[in-house]
């Protein structure tokens, strides 16, 4: 038998050595850090992505509007979930749901 500590683990109930919880909370930790950003038929999108227009989109403040199929080239994630940031001829600070592109 080993003299080393044992701690309880809150999340699956059950007692493991205090090294192994540790390295498990580590693993945990890093894996929570990167937020995962999918288009409307879940690919996982990233900086740099091709995307297109799955509905007409209206921009607001534009006086625009997006046709569906529209491409939209070198996307950039804005940090949050659902957001993306991107370019368009004649639009500056063009940000779209993901819930509206489709990634190509």
């Amino acid at each position: 038998m080993s003299d080393e500590d044992y701690v309880y683990d809150e999340v699956s109930g059950e007692w493991m050595p205090a090294s192994e919880l540790a390295a498990k909370q580590a693993a945990d930790t890093t894996d929570d850090d990167a937020i995962v950003v999918r288009d409307a038929v879940g690919n996982i999108l990233t900086d740099g992505d091709q995307v297109t227009l799955i509905k007409d989109l209206t921009v607001k403040g534009a006086g625009q509007t997006l046709k569906r199929g529209t491409l939209i080239k070198s996307i950039r994630l804005t940090g949050d979930a659902q957001e993306i940031d991107c370019r368009f001829d004649g639009i500056k600070g063009l940000v779209l749901r993901a819930e509206f592109v489709r990634k190509r």
